[in-house]
């Protein structure tokens, strides 16, 4: 799969092309040393001859040194490319992200995205870095060692290439079991990241409820299946070096042995056998770390393979292609027959909405109100297709929203979700998320609407003040009134407000409900409330129950024909008597 990836290298071509050239180049002036040892021996030492040790003893210095500049200058173009070419992943896998509908990331899982954006591109990162270097010195050292170790003595060559066939089957056997065992440990640490996740995400709710021994000893359970998984991989990877080490070092005494009688019988110069155990330590650093490569190459095509699955996935929602008109005042939203399951059957005991049909024009306010669990928020959520409808219909201005594009529709819809989520930033910055260009004056208007001016103002840095991450230094309100803010500075055509209240007292929600009023005249507004006072006053309100339509119309009309909406009324307001009910109630359908 790394094959797949070439694409983000092609950038840095000029790179990838000056590394291993200075490399190759290092390589040279390392195979002359041992050559140049040999002669410092027969013709110097052996001989006496102090100016012959002088003078190759300084060119092997100036060739040390210009190994060490090409060396250095191969580091510094491939940690350009490696580099860059991990960054360029990094950003491809994001943007990939951001097209992923919920359908997406709920299979993969939010813990397994964070760790092929992290470990894995810094494997493949790490394998281009060593690719450009290692994978090129190594072989390009072993092999002309080996050439030179044969041009200085054929039969002691032959017991080296005899060594380095062994040493080939073992690698390859090593490898070939190792693979699987890679995978699994990045299988795992998806495990870890996410239990990791969900416990900061929810660490409130640990502290309260005093479970964090019980927390503790569910992360110690994923923790130790990574770390057992991680102890097989780096067994296998402990074997590496000691085998190769032990292999070659038998190969170097054999080489001593024969070599030495070789040269006290007058058929091997003292010098040549010198240079041939130069090379041999030589092909035994480039076994070690051709070996060591392998293994990282094994790692990182694991790592590769993750990091393609994610960049070959296609969006279950696809965003339809642009018109050069496109003209949505967002005057009616119309859904008809609709019905949803998260799997995408239509069997009956997986849907979660069955035959909704909905109708709301401009100025309408269309409250939406059940039990937990009932399908409101589902349903909201189709609106803007953060799920698609597994069949009927969604209608925006009479156009099937799937025939939309995406971004066309969305910002006609403000949506107010269920959980306030701030970013880390100023509260001037989250107000202006959906609106960057917004002018001050604007931004005050709505955050005077959601009823948030007065408690921005009191704050020492007024609307610069920095929120930290979620917006955890405000309370549940203040963060539902800046999201609520955020949503109403765009001014959408639709706006959507999913129980985006519940953590208001009752006068500031009676504010805010009457400072909407402007805003919701000139829109269609779905209104998602868990009490009956905030939907009183809604055009229509849709009772749901269990994914269907339980009754709908004015508050008066449930009260007097739907039951379901009068268990909800009693819930709330005790055993008073129901007004305007008759007896028996009929549930309306």
């Amino acid at each position: 799969m790394m094959w797949e990836l070439r694409r983000y290298l092609k950038p840095y071509l000029k790179f990838m092309i000056l590394a291993p050239l200075f490399m190759m180049l290092e390589v040279f002036f390392d195979l002359l040393q041992p050559t140049l040892a040999a002669h410092i021996v027969d013709n110097g030492i052996v001989s006496r001859n102090f100016s012959v040790i002088e003078q190759t003893g300084f060119l092997m210095l100036g060739v040390a040194l210009l190994g060490l500049v090409t060396g250095v200058l191969c580091n510094f173009f491939a940690s350009r490319a490696s580099q860059n070419f991990g960054a360029d992943i990094r950003e491809a896998l994001f943007t990939k992200v951001q097209t992923f509908s919920f359908e997406n990331v709920d299979a993969f899982k939010s813990g397994s995205l964070m760790t092929r954006m992290t470990s894995d591109v810094v494997q493949v990162q790490n394998l281009v870095q060593m690719g450009l270097q290692g994978l090129v010195r190594s072989p390009s050292l072993l092999i002309g060692s080996v050439v030179m170790a044969l041009i200085i003595n054929r039969r002691l060559g032959l017991i080296l290439l005899g060594t380095l066939i062994v040493l080939i089957a073992v690698v390859a056997l090593l490898i070939r079991f190792s693979t699987p065992i890679f995978s699994a440990v990045q299988g795992k640490l998806d495990a870890v990241n996410t239990r990791i996740q969900e416990n900061l995400a929810g660490i409130r709710v640990v502290k309260a409820f005093v479970r964090a021994g019980y927390e503790t000893g569910r992360f110690r359970e994923v923790n130790g299946e990574y770390t057992r998984v991680s102890i097989r991989a780096a067994r296998f990877i402990a074997l590496n070096s000691p085998i190769v080490t032990l292999i070659m070092n038998a190969c170097l005494v054999t080489v001593l042995l024969y070599g030495g009688n070789q040269v006290s019988f007058g058929s091997v110069k003292a010098g040549d056998l010198v240079a041939f155990v130069n090379y041999v330590v030589q092909v035994l650093s480039s076994l070690l770390m051709v070996s060591s490569l392998l293994m990282n190459v094994s790692q990182a095509k694991v790592s590769a393979d993750r990091i393609q699955e994610v960049l070959a996935a296609q969006p279950h929602i696809r965003s339809a292609e642009a018109k050069s008109e496109c003209s949505l005042p967002g005057r009616s939203v119309k859904l008809e027959n609709v019905s949803f399951s998260y799997n995408g059957s239509s069997d009956p005991k997986d849907l979660v909405l069955q035959g909704i049909n909905i109708e709301a024009e401009r100025g309408e306010t269309v409250a939406i109100i059940g039990a937990t669990g009932s399908g409101k928020t589902t349903l909201v959520q189709l609106i803007p297709r953060l799920y698609d409808v597994t069949s009927g219909s969604i209608q925006l201005d009479g156009q099937d929203i799937r025939g939309l594009p995406l971004q066309e529709l969305r910002r006609r819809i403000g949506m107010i979700l269920q959980e306030s989520f701030l970013f880390t930033g100023t509260i001037r910055d989250n107000i202006a998320f959906g609106k960057p260009d917004a002018e001050q004056a604007e931004v005050e208007a709505a955050a005077r609407i959601a009823q948030a001016h007065d408690f921005i103002s009191r704050l020492p840095e007024g609307y610069e003040t920095k929120l930290g991450q979620k917006g955890v230094n405000l309370s549940g309100g203040q963060k539902q009134r800046l999201s609520i803010a955020r949503a109403l500075l765009v001014r959408p055509p639709v706006l959507i407000m999913d129980d985006s209240m519940s953590a208001l007292d009752a006068r500031t929600e009676r504010q805010l409900l009457g400072a909407l009023k402007d805003i919701t005249a000139e829109a269609v507004t779905f209104l998602i409330a868990q009490k009956i006072s905030s939907v009183t006053e809604a055009d229509t309100i849709i009772v749901l129950d269990d994914g269907e339509i339980a009754g709908s119309g004015s508050h008066e009309e449930l009260l007097q024909n739907c039951k379901v909406y009068q268990e909800i009324y009693r819930s709330q307001f005790g055993s008073e008597e129901v007004p305007y009910v008759s007896e028996p109630a009929v549930q309306s359908v």
